[in-house]
């Protein structure tokens, strides 16, 4: 199978040195489409949809391999391997910052650096660690889920998106998840958001930056904190935005904390 075609994956610009984007849970590369063309010019820019969601090939989406998130991490990888001048610099949204973790872990000379733009280790609450949620939220929200797709989608997409000034950013996410293969986004969702990987946290070598935004309700401040705390020779950054997808309603204060910890690194 064609890896381009099981991914969708896009290439702009042909610069010395490979940035790429992965979305996250219920997107696509276009979420990025804000983001990206600032980079065109100084870098090679690789877009690529995660198995399952927007373009990819559906066919391609196997239960067994996506049980884990790292079975996309095999994914990014493969992408990377074809189309990228390693050492890449990996954005990854959500649960992709966690995937390209993984990714990174497995062959960390792949990375020059990864930018986690509101990533989390765990979205439960276990002890001191504040993920956001209590077991039997996660609980309420996939069973939701099977039960009626359609009010699952209509009461989380403005959660996700925020932004309450922005309301067409708020109808596209909306839109967007509405047109997902249901099937999938349940499973996805439930391995998305079970996901514990605080273990793996540790053995991140990889530059990071983690941006997270001012007020998020699906990754709050505590798990940047954490996650500031066990990634080693990482950075935190938060943006001044309500949301959980600071590149779509903070974009250009977004794009300058990434180009800033860019340079910065010597990226």
């Amino acid at each position: 199978m064609s890896i381009q075609f099981r991914n969708n994956v896009r290439c702009h610009g042909d610069g010395p040195a490979t940035i790429m984007f992965v979305h996250g849970y219920g997107c696509d590369q276009q979420m990025w489409r804000f983001i990206y063309p600032s980079f065109l010019g100084r870098y090679r820019v690789v877009l690529m949809d995660l198995t399952g969601s927007g373009g990819s090939d559906l066919s391609a989406y196997d239960r067994d391999k996506y049980s884990t998130l790292h079975g996309h991490a095999e994914d990014v990888l493969d992408v990377i391997d074809l189309y990228a001048k390693a050492p890449v610099v990996f954005v990854g949204h959500s649960v992709s910052a966690m995937i390209g973790m993984l990714a990174s872990i497995m062959s960390p000379e792949k990375f020059r650096a990864q930018i986690m733009v509101g990533p989390s280790a765990s979205y439960i609450n276990d002890g001191d660690y504040v993920g956001g949620y209590n077991p039997e939220d996660i609980d309420g929200l996939l069973q939701l889920m099977e039960i009626d797709y359609d009010s699952w989608v209509k009461r989380m997409a403005p959660v996700i998106m925020g932004a309450p000034r922005q309301p067409l950013l708020q109808q596209e996410l909306l839109t967007r998840f509405e047109k997902n293969d249901p099937e999938i986004t349940r499973h996805f969702a439930r391995v998305t958001f079970t996901a514990d990987h605080r273990a793996d946290v540790p053995q991140s070598v990889v530059p990071a930056l983690i941006l997270q935004c001012s007020d998020d309700l699906i990754a709050p401040r505590e798990v940047g904190d954490y996650l500031h705390r066990h990634l080693a020779n990482s950075k935190l950054a938060v943006v001044d935005n309500i949301g959980h997808c600071p590149h779509m309603s903070a974009p250009s204060a977004s794009s300058d904390i990434i180009n800033d910890y860019l340079l910065e690194i010597g990226a």
